[in-house]
């Protein structure tokens, strides 16, 4: 996954969902919803690794607060964590 193509939330859904399922790709359009498709059905289902070049220029612009959660950003790893995706931020 190319973090240079994530300006704000919105494109690293877009980015995220055709990085898992190709171009077009679906993967969620909110943080509860990245949660339920790597719950399984929406392509593919933890465990898996996840490479993300870049992730420091997407998390210098994810940085607005997400519905009381923490930055966007910070709230990410603990998703895939939790959701058994080795999420690898180069």
């Amino acid at each position: 996954m190319d973090g240079l193509q994530v300006v704000d939330p919105d494109s690293f859904y877009c980015v995220l969902g055709e990085a898992i399922n190709g171009p077009g790709g679906y993967f969620g359009w909110n943080l509860a919803a990245v949660g339920d498709c790597l719950g399984g059905g929406f392509g593919a289902a933890p465990p898996f690794s996840l490479e993300w070049q870049h992730s420091d220029s997407a998390g210098a612009r994810l940085v607005s607060d997400h519905g009381g959660n923490g930055a966007f950003f910070e709230v990410l790893p603990e998703i895939f964590m939790d959701r058994g995706v080795d999420a690898l931020l180069l």
